[in-house]
């Protein structure tokens, strides 16, 4: 389970390092073996998965009918866009230029930890996302939010 968020810098390569409290965690549940993507819902955002995982998600994704457009959609999004992803001998991963760019990463991005795979963020997107939906909740908070002991 990942959690968390780091803020990590890229290379000029597009490399970022994962950071260590998720090294060993990554390396038991794929053997270093990740899939990057986009993002289902969000721009500026990509996916990282652990590669049984990301299986998981690709087959639930697949046996959708390719008859409705918005099933279609979302297998080119994150099947056809998906690659796989070996950390080197520094714990790096090279990023896809094409991901990068369709998701407008840069130099400054955010790693965040969301339970079975981690987004990974354009730091100043993110920022903003998060302003937007802290003006959002305060003005929709839910009966159910509003019952969350916090």
């Amino acid at each position: 389970m990942f959690f968390g968020e780091t803020a990590i810098n890229l290379d000029a390569k597009g490399r970022m390092a994962l950071p260590t409290r998720y090294r060993e965690s990554v390396g038991e549940a794929s053997g270093n073996r990740l899939v990057l993507t986009y993002s289902a819902f969000d721009s500026g955002c990509l996916w990282l998965y652990p590669e049984p995982e990301w299986e998981r998600v690709r087959d639930q994704v697949m046996r959708l009918s390719t008859f409705n457009p918005s099933h279609r959609s979302l297998q080119r999004r994150l099947v056809g866009s998906a690659t796989q992803l070996e950390l080197d001998g520094s714990a790096r991963l090279l990023l896809p230029q094409t991901l990068r760019q369709v998701a407008g990463l840069e130099k400054k991005v955010v790693l965040m930890g969301m339970g079975a795979r981690f987004e990974i963020w354009n730091e100043n997107v993110l920022n903003q996302r998060r302003a937007e939906e802290e003006r959002s909740i305060q003005e929709q908070a839910s009966a159910e939010m509003a019952e969350l002991v916090l």
